[in-house]
């Protein structure tokens, strides 16, 4: 979660993945068992605030005390069929004043109420210009990792919702905060935004606050330790 932009549904297909108040599942202490319909799925993800059009480049910049953090998002061709549900495949590239230090493969699917569906990723690390590892890396269906949610249909404030499970390894949560926030960054301003929190019990202290503009996406992700802003500069 340290470094990745990204990056629930309603009644009659996963009850557990959401709730106004966190249920047992959402914070570990139940059984979180997800169904996965394959027929229930659509083609496009053309969720207000989150739109994947294949083709589209997402750029995003972050002062650190590191240097220059650069993010880009592209939104790919390429189709993943996972646990019977063919996913958009999402390529997410960070570096840090100019070396790559990450590039990440995410594969999401867009069920036909709207949700957003998050059914795993792939992830490498680079140091130096080598691979280190493949951590946090996860696919639904596999060593018993299961789909989470990285949009909610119709997001209302306070709803709690898990976008990722595999035990260990992936276990990002989210909670909407606001619907109508106002965001001013250097590209523009933006109003009515959506806002969440996003945490995961596997980092103490690592939390985030996200900004989704309606027909844009994300635009800005606040890191709440370091006070860091990764903002959108960009869409191709």
């Amino acid at each position: 979660m340290a470094r990745r932009w990204l990056f629930a549904v309603v009644a009659g297909v996963a009850f557990s993945m959401l709730s106004d108040r966190p249920l047992p599942a959402l914070s570990g202490g139940g059984e979180y068992d997800p169904e996965v319909i394959p027929a229930d799925f659509v083609d496009e993800i053309d969720n207000p605030y989150f739109t994947m059009i294949p083709g589209t480049k997402f750029f995003y910049e972050k002062e650190t005390e590191e240097g220059l953090e650069t993010v880009v998002v592209q939104v790919t061709h390429t189709k993943k069929v996972i646990m019977g549900v063919t996913c958009t495949q999402i390529r997410d590239t960070v570096r840090l004043d100019g070396e790559l230090v990450e590039d990440t493969l995410d594969w999401f699917a867009q069920h036909k109420d709207g949700t957003v569906w998050y059914f795993g990723e792939f992830s490498t690390d680079f140091e130096d210009g080598e691979v280190s590892g493949h951590e946090g890396s996860w696919e639904a269906g596999v060593d018993g990792a299961k789909p989470g949610i990285i949009m909610l249909a119709e997001p209302k404030k306070g709803r709690s919702y898990r976008q990722e499970y595999y035990p260990g390894v992936a276990e990002d949560m989210g909670k909407v905060l606001s619907l109508d926030e106002e965001v001013e960054i250097e590209i523009g301003e933006f109003e009515e935004c959506l806002m969440t929190r996003e945490w995961t019990p596997l980092e103490r202290g690592v939390r985030e606050h996200k900004y989704y503009a309606p027909g844009v996406g994300l635009v800005l992700v606040v890191d709440l330790e370091t006070g860091d802003e990764l903002e959108l500069v960009g869409i191709e």
